[in-house]
């Protein structure tokens, strides 16, 4: 596999910003530009941890077609029993409506469920990423 171009720095560099994101909201939960903030890096986050893993997948597998009609709820299972996520498919679908919900309207009790999932959002991410920094290396 190692010798597969995968480039990860995107995925590093998203995850980062998000950790930043949250420890400048947490110096101050009032201040709403930087929750908004804060959750549009969960939404970009999100969308390219969900992306990366697909890439790996298809990538290390024999039949990349597989991935390609493969339902979202399949693709978390398959990373989840790879190892690749902490958890399965339940939590992950939590991420995804929050997701959901921020995308396409603003409403602030949304605002404040969303930024109390983020940390657990950003725990799976890196362990996300840490996981296919050690298959890719």
């Amino acid at each position: 596999m190692s010798d597969i171009a995968f480039d990860l720095r995107s995925l590093v560099e998203v995850i980062e910003r998000l950790d930043e994101g949250l420890i400048r909201y947490r110096k101050d939960i009032s201040d709403t530009q930087i929750r908004d903030g804060l959750i549009q890096r969960f939404e970009f986050t999100y969308e390219l941890s969900h992306k990366m893993l697909k890439r790996y997948l298809e990538m290390a597998s024999a039949s990349a077609a597989q991935f390609d009609g493969m339902p979202f709820s399949d693709l978390i299972r398959t990373g989840n029993e790879q190892a690749l996520l902490l958890s399965d498919w339940p939590r992950w679908r939590l991420f995804r409506e929050m997701r959901g919900k921020t995308s396409h309207t603003y409403d602030e009790a949304v605002a404040r469920v969303v930024v109390a999932e983020i940390p657990a959002f950003l725990e799976e991410a890196r362990h996300l990423c840490t996981q296919l920094q050690a298959r890719v290396a």
